[in-house]
């Protein structure tokens, strides 16, 4: 971000900001701290903006959580997945369910007033009951928002290599499309808007980050592989290290804008 060259001073302050990429609480609270003093003196902040971060269960406590909402943070995005224990082995994430429901204690010990939690549809092995229970217990957490995601293996990569078709099948076609109505359904019931494809919301937090994708207004994304969109191009950042390195120097040496 310091080393880019462009005039952002042409452009409105921002309305939001999302601390993506699976993993920003690797990063310690005094360069989140940074971050936004660096956004702030770049392209400005609008007076009330949308500050999220995501966040993985066993990766946080109630002091962590404060320090960051000192700083700024006012949305939490909790990356739980699923409610069961072989399913989170299954997909790989390193927390359990019980660390599921501390990370929802401390958040509500702490007084987040706007955060939402993640599951994942399709996994290995999930079945209706599974997908069902995750689903009332999702509602009985009581989030501001839910993002549903529909499993995607890519080929060619280590989690990939996990699904050799037989070894760990997946749902088909049309046990995927009833885990989505049954979302849509429950969640609905349990006053949530299915505002947008895979999220829902409760009256009035909706993500404003999102609505920045679809209606198509412009965003800038900082860091290895994330794309910018501004005038209406699109600005991709490199995906390995090695070029990623090379172009932020070519960012300090005015060799590009952006």
């Amino acid at each position: 971000m310091e080393a880019t060259q462009t005039n952002f001073n042409q452009h409105p302050p921002l309305e939001t900001v999302f601390f993506g990429g699976g993993t920003p609480l690797l990063v310690p609270p005094r360069l989140v701290a940074k971050v936004l003093d660096t956004l702030r003196s770049k392209f400005g902040l609008c007076l009330d903006p949308e500050i999220s971060m995501e966040m993985d269960p066993g990766t946080f406590d109630a002091k962590k959580l404060k320090e960051l909402m000192g700083l700024g943070v006012n949305r939490v995005c909790l990356g739980v997945q699923a409610f069961q224990e072989e399913l989170l082995k299954a997909c790989g994430r390193a927390h359990g369910v019980d660390e599921v429901h501390e990370a929802i204690e401390i958040i509500n010990s702490c007084g987040v007033m706007n955060w939402s939690m993640d599951l994942i549809s399709s996994l290995s092995h999930q079945t209706q009951e599974m997908w069902e229970e995750s689903l009332k217990l999702t509602v009985d957490a009581n989030p501001n928002h839910v993002s549903i995601y529909d499993l995607q293996v890519e080929k060619d990569t280590k989690f990939g290599s996990l699904y050799i078709l037989g070894e760990f099948p997946l749902p088909n076609d049309i046990r995927s499309a009833k885990f989505y109505r049954m979302a849509s359904k429950n969640l609905s019931e349990a006053n949530y808007e299915h505002y947008e494809v895979s999220s829902y919301s409760k009256s009035g937090f909706e993500c404003k980050h999102n609505y920045t994708y679809w209606i198509n207004k412009p965003f800038y994304a900082f860091g290895l592989s994330f794309a910018s969109y501004i005038n209406g191009t699109r600005y991709s950042r490199p995906k390995k290290l090695k070029d990623y390195t090379d172009y932020v120097k070519n960012l300090e040496g005015g060799l590009v804008d952006l």
